[in-house]
């Protein structure tokens, strides 16, 4: 949301959007807010029916109130016609700018753009072809794909899941042996049986898991492609690093104390540990750690979450798959976080395609289909 264009006229202004959101809008409906004549982001929906118009424009207009400063915006169909009559765009624009009117905000332009050609709706005088539009500043051209581009988990080797998987066993028989009980099936290592050493070293990650899952969110720019970026122990294998991982986010309590730690760092994450702490012994559970997880407080550190989503998606990607929903559901938490509604989606219905009934993907359904997003996405 705090992205900052400056353009010149409707053209540069089209040209300009699929850089602001780092993709191409397909059959979509764009809004950018403007306060003092300076976009302060952008907001993306699918296209809607001709029946939801209204709803989309009540919707979408009610989150633009909630920018800082907003007093305009610019509207933006990407349709799948050359349409004439822009009846689209036209319905749109119509409806957009009776909201705008009702809550004191301008409508500086609605642009309709189909598959070639673009038009605006409030001067059909205005338009052109789609390949005429300028390229800022020299810039490269825009960014390939759509909305839903991105989001496609890493592939993975047979060969590479299996290590996974062979990591996540000798890791839970290294976790018995530590706690005491048998390593499998009756075996003990002191009648011979002997545990991974690797899977041992592992156990470490989760003496401090605070300080596990903030190696998750380090710079991936700074990790080899395919980690969990995990720097404070770089000695670990990394299948059993993502087999450490995995087993985490498949637990809420302790996949709870993950998106706390990216949220807010090593502080944060050890209060939430403490709050877990109290929670299991029926104490409430901290309002203000509950609060921020669900969206309120102010802005996090964008780049932080974007590891840690790398994180996840590389452990989800690496899984066998009944392993995955905990990963794929901090991913949709994840891309909720980041303001990106259509990840999150793709991302929960994957969960759910695996556990139906998983806790935080069928909230994160709940939040899109609300276009719920958290209240730091509004301010700068």
């Amino acid at each position: 949301m705090t992205t900052i264009v400056k353009a010149t006229d409707a053209a540069h202004f089209l040209s300009l959007v699929p850089r602001m959101f780092g993709f191409t809008p397909r059959h979509s409906v764009v809004v950018v807010p403007f306060a003092d004549g300076r976009s302060v982001g952008g907001m993306r929906v699918d296209l809607p029916p001709g029946r939801d118009v209204d709803a989309v424009a009540a919707t979408l207009v009610g989150m633009v109130c909630r920018v800082d400063g907003a007093d305009a915006f610019m509207l933006v169909v990407y349709d799948d016609v050359d349409s004439t009559t822009f009846s689209a765009g036209g319905r749109l624009a119509k409806a957009f700018r009776s909201r705008g009117d009702a809550c004191g905000l301008r409508v500086m332009d609605a642009l309709h753009v189909g598959p070639t050609r673009w038009r605006s709706s409030l001067d059909p005088a205005i338009g052109g072809d789609l390949a005429d539009l300028p390229t800022p500043g020299g810039e490269d051209p825009p960014p390939d794909g759509d909305q839903r581009s991105g989001a496609e988990l890493l592939p993975a080797s047979p060969e590479r899941v299996a290590q996974v998987a062979s990591a996540a066993h000798e890791l839970m028989r290294a976790m018995r042996v530590l706690m005491g009980a048998p390593a499998d099936d009756g075996d003990r290592p002191d009648h011979g049986c002997r545990i991974d050493p690797a899977a041992l070293a592992a156990t470490v990650l989760l003496d401090d898991l605070p300080l596990f899952f903030d190696g998750c969110a380090a710079d991936p720019t700074d990790a080899p492609a395919g980690t969990t970026n995990r720097a404070h122990h770089p000695d670990v294998p990394e299948a059993y690093a993502q087999a450490a991982l995995l087993w985490c986010l498949d637990r809420p309590s302790l996949r709870d104390i993950a998106l706390a730690t990216w949220l807010g760092g090593l502080e944060v994450g050890d209060r939430a540990v403490e709050g877990q702490l109290l929670w299991q012994d029926g104490e409430d559970y901290p309002s203000e750690l509950a609060q921020r997880m669900w969206g309120e407080g102010t802005r996090p550190d964008a780049d932080r979450l974007l590891a840690a989503l790398q994180a996840c998606r590389n452990a989800a990607g690496v899984a066998p798959e009944e392993s995955r929903p905990g990963a794929l559901a901090a991913c949709a938490w994840l891309s909720w976080a980041l303001g990106r509604l259509t990840h999150a989606e793709i991302y929960a219905r994957a969960a759910c395609e695996i556990e139906p009934e998983h806790g935080l993907a069928t909230i994160m359904l709940t939040f899109v289909a609300a276009g719920h997003l958290p209240d730091w996405a509004f301010h700068r």
